[in-house]
């Protein structure tokens, strides 16, 4: 039975408007507890994100600079947020339809060996991006995937992105 995940846009939200109503009357400390809590069944929100590995710029947050430096490809972005949602269909249309994934030396081609690999292996789970490292034709993330939301370990993900979408995955230990 998989469980029900409130959007990421909604948590974000939820987020935003906690840590202003926590900052402005309670200890001064709500901005940081709003930015480090966990959420369920999900990955990490770009506000979250920046938070968590800060920009190497040196302009200020909210910047374009700032936001330019911490966002992550968008076909990168729509396999975390598919894995925030538990959303296989998601995840798997991120790809190509001739995409490659190498699951730690393992590969898998194509949407049909993709989709069977993620619902086994990643639909469930909880992924965290810790670090985002842009490249030329898309980036590496290193995450923290803890298979069925508990436990896990940390991992580089590099996503090669053509036309949008996933063509190559490389997901090895970090």
């Amino acid at each position: 039975m998989r469980k029900r995940v409130i959007p990421p846009v909604v948590l974000t939200a939820a987020l935003l408007l906690g840590a202003t109503a926590c900052s402005d009357g309670g200890d001064g400390g709500g901005e940081d507890r709003a930015a480090s809590s966990p959420r369920p069944g999900g990955t990490v929100s770009r506000v979250e994100e920046s938070a968590a590995a800060p920009a190497a710029s040196s302009a200020p947050a909210g910047s374009p600079a700032a936001a330019d430096n911490d966002a992550v490809d968008p076909a990168a972005q729509a396999y975390v947020d598919a894995v925030a949602a538990e959303d296989l269909d998601a995840l798997v249309a991120a790809f190509h339809p001739d995409a490659e994934l190498t699951d730690v030396g393992r590969r898998f081609s194509g949407h049909d060996e993709i989709r069977r690999w993620a619902d086994n292996e990643v639909i469930g789970g909880r992924l965290t991006v810790l670090k985002n490292t842009p490249k030329s034709n898309g980036t590496t993330l290193l995450v923290r995937f803890a298979p069925g939301g508990t436990g896990g370990f940390e991992a580089n993900y590099e996503f090669d992105v053509r036309d949008g979408r996933i063509e190559k995955l490389n997901l090895q230990y970090a």
